[in-house]
């Protein structure tokens, strides 16, 4: 991947990613020149170098009355991801307790690309709730089979299982914890719907994929027993 990329994902400033960039790869060096070289002015230099110290990212040492600045060590990185993982975990009670609170029944909420997909499967895991769907195209083997691969350890570890009603001549990758039914003359679709606890997910594979979360118990119930009266009625694979 793109290191600036991912730094940016990290929630660097993008002179922040410059700065640490610079030390990173010319080593100590005073401030001035590392405005230079980062090619950004000497006030944002001051500001990221300060923010990338406190992230225990840079150091500094004294010679004379002059600072002399320098990247920690790269992986230093990972103690930084592991040190904000650590502050979430502690101030997860608290937010989910918060977030119940606050909920409201029947709430409707859109993502949007890639990551927003990524987001709904993985509650559909942590759901461990067995998953219903239809509409599948096996977009998400053929979008981000990576991904899919990890969906698939991720319902084995929590002994989930699957139905999945397709269109007549398609094939799935996911046959271990997946039972298949097809029903005849059935249009391909862009739309996959997912049914499982209370929610209702549908994920949209258009070029930019889109994903609709429905959490509401009534209309989940609903979903289940259309999709039962259809499986009831579909012919095994």
């Amino acid at each position: 991947m793109n290191i600036e990329k991912v730094l940016e994902n990290l929630g660097f400033s993008p002179n922040e990613i410059k700065v640490y960039l610079t030390l990173n790869d010319n080593g100590s060096n005073k401030a001035g020149r590392v405005s230079k070289l980062a090619k950004i002015d000497r006030s944002s230099c001051y500001n990221s170098l300060k923010s990338l110290t406190e992230k225990g990212l840079a150091s500094y040492v004294m010679i004379g009355k002059i600072k002399w600045f320098q990247a920690t060590g790269p992986k230093r990185l990972l103690d930084y991801v592991k040190e904000q993982a650590s502050d979430v975990e502690e101030i997860l009670p608290e937010l989910h307790s918060r977030h119940k609170a606050a909920k409201i029944e029947g709430q409707v909420r859109l993502f949007k690309g890639i990551k927003g997909i990524k987001t709904i499967l993985l509650d559909i895991m942590r759901t461990g709730q067995d998953n219903l769907v239809f509409g599948s195209e096996g977009q998400l083997s053929q979008r981000i089979p990576e991904f899919a691969m990890q969906i698939a350890r991720l319902k084995k570890e929590n002994n989930m299982s699957t139905k999945t009603l397709i269109r007549k001549g398609r094939k799935e990758l996911d046959s271990s914890r997946t039972e298949y039914k097809y029903l005849p003359d059935i249009e391909p679709s862009s739309a996959v719907t997912n049914v499982y606890g209370n929610k209702i997910a549908i994920l949209i594979w258009t070029e930019e994929p889109e994903g609709i979360l429905i959490e509401n118990e009534a209309a989940a119930k609903a979903y289940k027993s259309y999709f039962n009266f259809m499986w009831k009625h579909a012919r095994k694979v």
